[in-house]
Formats: structure tokens, sequence, C-alpha cells
């Protein structure tokens, strides 16, 4: 991670719709600019899901206007950390990242009172990578 930058962050999972959108909204609301966050999918969605928007919402963060993005391989050499979330194989690998695989359950088809427990887990795992790249 450069010194004269903010750390970027991409977060991955296979439709860009749940978990990824979930993690990226979360580090964006708590670290503002000190950090350049990503999030997309190895094969998106049309569409962010609606219980993850009501889970979201329920925190007072607005994922409502989110687009599921195609995952590229410039946005992963763009990006000093790589977060996947079931991704898998799919996820092109660079020397000189680092690369952390967080096992998460999908919230795909799932209610809100499901995606919660996920958005809570979500949250607690976004705060420690914040104290671990040091998002002072």
């Amino acid at each position: 991670m450069s010194d004269t930058a903010p750390p970027s962050v991409l977060f991955v999972c296979v439709h860009n719709a749940g978990r990824s959108q979930m993690a990226a909204a979360f580090l964006t609301h708590l670290a503002g600019d000190r950090v350049q966050v990503r999030s997309a999918g190895s094969t998106p969605a049309d569409s962010v899901n609606p219980a993850v928007v009501a889970a979201m919402a329920e925190v007072d963060i607005d994922v409502s206007a989110e687009v599921p993005k195609v995952l590229t391989v410039e946005a992963v050499r763009a990006s000093d950390v790589v977060i996947t979330m079931g991704c898998g194989d799919t996820c092109p690998v660079f020397p000189g990242k680092r690369y952390l695989d967080w096992q998460l359950p999908d919230p795909a088809g799932q209610g809100v009172d499901d995606v919660r427990p996920i958005r809570d887990e979500i949250e607690k795992r976004i705060r420690a990578l914040i104290a671990e790249i040091a998002i002072a």
C-alpha cells in the first residue's frame, strides 16, 4: 500500500448483489475517503438483492442505487487488498496483492431476517479490516 494514496480494497462475490455490496458499503460508510472501495462479481446480477437493500437500510446505509459490476482484471490489478466471498478460482491473482477469503453465507433468495446476521458479520469483519490496514 502506498503512502501517497489511500489503500484500495476490492470485494468480490459471484453476483455482486449481496455480500460484496454490503462489505463495500460498510467500508465506504466507516472509512470514507481514507480508502478506495470497489466491488464486483464474476457473474453479476441485474440488481442488488432487495433483502440486502432492506437490511442495510436498517443500519442507515442506502445501497438502493448500487449496480452490480463485472469483475475485471483491471479492478484486481488496481487494488491493494482483494477480498473474495465465494468467487473461487474466477478471481485473478497478481503478485504483491493481499488476498483474503471470507466464508459467508450467500444472501441470495433469503429474506431480511436471514440477511441480518450476514450483514452484522460483514460489519464486524470490516471494522477489523480497518484496524488491520491502519485506516485511522
